[in-house]
């Protein structure tokens, strides 16, 4: 059984919120700024679909936005969002099985990467680097450790109560970073949230 955050989807904002105040909300809402007027957007693994209004607000219309999230009662509530005048189209699936006619110009993987193991994050990332174009901006936000005793504690505890409410198939936050070095990636912007424990990072690519 594939991780799936199905259980979660009714109390997912308020846990994360009551954890971390607004922070993992201002570490994604800092990246939007990156997205140019007229894009064609891939958000990938978006949850209740707030971001997709924050969005709205900074441009109320002429985005072209697909929204793929694998949780169907996930995707239920972001279909409730308001959206303006964007174009959105809603996906329920895992991300590295949807093969989309058009490349985008825009990825977003909001708190994405922390649920794979190694084999999976390469796996996911590649599919996603196949779908960005060239010179397209990818906005990621994760956790990071920094050496802080806390740090590793809070991820301790929420690796275990995500694996055993939604399934999840790692137990330790493996690094992106990598990944985006690898394939030619340059950071155009990155700011630190909470105490350094969130990281949001806007990289383009050659």
């Amino acid at each position: 059984m594939a991780s799936n955050y199905d259980n979660s989807a009714w109390f997912y904002d308020s846990l994360s919120q009551f954890v971390y105040g607004k922070a993992l909300v201002k570490a994604q809402v800092y990246l939007l700024q990156y997205i140019q007027a007229g894009s064609n957007i891939l958000i990938a693994g978006g949850g209740t679909g707030w971001i997709l209004e924050e969005i709205t607000r900074l441009q109320p219309s002429g985005l072209q936005i697909t929204y793929v999230e694998v949780s169907a009662k996930m995707t239920a509530l972001s279909q409730k969002r308001n959206t303006g005048n964007n174009q959105v189209t809603f996906i329920n699936d895992a991300i590295e099985q949807i093969n989309p006619a058009n490349d985008f110009d825009v990825i977003i993987t909001p708190f994405l990467f922390d649920n794979f193991t190694v084999q999976t994050q390469q796996l996911v990332f590649n599919h996603l680097n196949s779908l960005l174009k060239p010179n397209g901006i990818w906005l990621n936000t994760d956790f990071q450790l920094t050496g802080k005793l806390w740090q590793s504690v809070l991820l301790k505890c929420m690796f275990l109560f995500f694996k055993i409410w939604c399934n999840i198939e790692t137990t330790q936050l493996h690094q992106v970073e990598p990944c985006f070095v690898k394939n030619g990636y340059y950071t155009i912007a990155n700011k630190t949230f909470f105490a350094n424990f969130i990281i949001s990072k806007a990289y383009k690519k050659k």
